[in-house]
């Protein structure tokens, strides 16, 4: 599929954050995954995030200048473990609206820098605890990550083929659909209640509470006898013969999904299914279905079905690499991809007509704004001494 390349947008001046949160301070204590990228979210929405990096940096992922989720912030430099270093992030946290930490329990409060030293500087903080498994609990104290996370709260077993293994959705549905969102959510939530009432309180966002939230949906399905509790056996999951992935002659794959009556006519239409075909909802005859779709599908590639199927509402789409998907006309039109500092990369979401969001500035070198913020948040002694 031929598609036209990003066009970079004009860059949002620095020095004038946008969004619906400027004038909001946030204070990150820097980690991996989920707490990073609601740091992020909150960075593009126009807060001023101040990310604190620590002495060597992190073991895990690209180098912090690399790192997309590092985008809009601002960095400074403290040793947690140093004699200092504890009181420079309590100065910080006692100008701070919001703080993030993704520390297992107990860690923040080992270094001096928990819920209680921070709340006690600054009654309104709003202190937003990232984790896997939340603050208590029998698994609390233990190591995982997206893939345990996602298979404890039952949504992984949700995701695959019926007769292989449990698909892996990348770290997209725990770390950041279960647990960065639900903490953004929870830290917008209690900062309207401490702007008004003066009293923060601390966000405890565990990825599987947020992954089993989600699940609400297929809870009630469930109760109500409309959901099979295993995989493929389901109108959404793969198990209707009409709502899944098929393989085209190039090898490459289109996604269907044509749930109502009227989409599902004009899918059969436009795939010539045949008068013969068995009717959308003829159960005893769904692999009878399934085959005779996938057969179409594999007699054209996946560009000249997407041509086919693009002008008409039969819910079809190509399934898209990532390079792919940034240069869709559709998404560079909207700037749902874009390219900015030089990078091509996701654009802000969601959009504001009021106060829009912008991409202000790159991911910093760790560090690189501790003099700036030792003046603009009035702490002196973070900064460094002149030489």
């Amino acid at each position: 599929m031929t598609t036209p390349a990003p066009t970079p947008p004009a860059d949002a001046p620095a020095s004038r954050p946008t969004g619906p949160l400027a004038g909001v301070r946030v204070l990150e204590l820097a980690g991996i995954g989920p707490g990073p990228f609601a740091a992020m979210l909150l960075a593009d929405l126009g807060a001023d995030v101040v990310r604190v990096d620590r002495p060597g940096g992190q073991t895990l992922g690209p180098a912090p200048e690399q790192d997309l989720t590092n985008r809009n912030k601002r960095s400074v430099l403290v040793d947690l473990k140093s004699a200092e270093g504890p009181g420079l992030v309590l100065e910080l946290a006692a100008r701070a609206d919001l703080l993030i930490e993704g520390y297992r329990p107990g860690v923040a409060e080992r270094l001096g820098v928990g819920p209680a030293d921070c709340l006690a500087r600054n009654p309104a903080l709003v202190y937003g605890r990232m984790t896997g498994w939340g603050q208590d609990g029998p698994l609390a104290p233990r190591a995982g990550h997206d893939i345990t996370y996602l298979a404890t709260s039952g949504l992984l077993g949700l995701i695959g083929p019926p007769d292989g293994p449990p698909a892996i959705p990348a770290n997209l549905l725990g770390d950041y659909a279960g647990g960065s969102l639900y903490l953004v959510v929870g830290l917008l939530a209690a900062l309207h209640h401490a702007r008004a009432t003066g009293a923060g309180q601390v966000v405890d966002a565990a990825i599987v509470d947020g992954a089993a939230h989600l699940s609400t949906l297929l809870w009630g399905l469930l109760g109500a006898g409309l959901w099979q509790d295993r995989r493929g056996a389901n109108l959404l999951d793969g198990g209707a013969p009409w709502y899944g992935t098929f393989a085209t002659s190039d090898g490459q794959w289109m996604a269907v999904g044509p749930l109502e009556p009227q989409f599902y006519a004009e899918f059969a239409r436009l795939l010539d299914l045949g008068a013969d075909a068995p009717d959308q909802y003829d159960l005893a005859r769904w692999p009878e279905l399934r085959e005779r779709i996938a057969a179409r599908f594999a007699t054209r590639t996946r560009d000249e079905w997407t041509e086919l199927f693009t002008p008409h509402d039969a819910c079809v789409a190509p399934v898209l690499t990532l390079r792919q998907a940034a240069g869709h006309p559709h998404l560079t039109a909207r700037g749902s991809y874009t390219v900015r500092h030089g990078t091509p990369q996701p654009g802000t979401a969601p959009r504001f007509s009021a106060t829009p969001a912008a991409l202000r500035t790159p991911p910093p070198a760790p560090g690189a704004h501790t003099a700036e913020v030792a003046r603009d948040w009035a702490v002196p002694a973070l900064a460094p001494p002149a030489s």
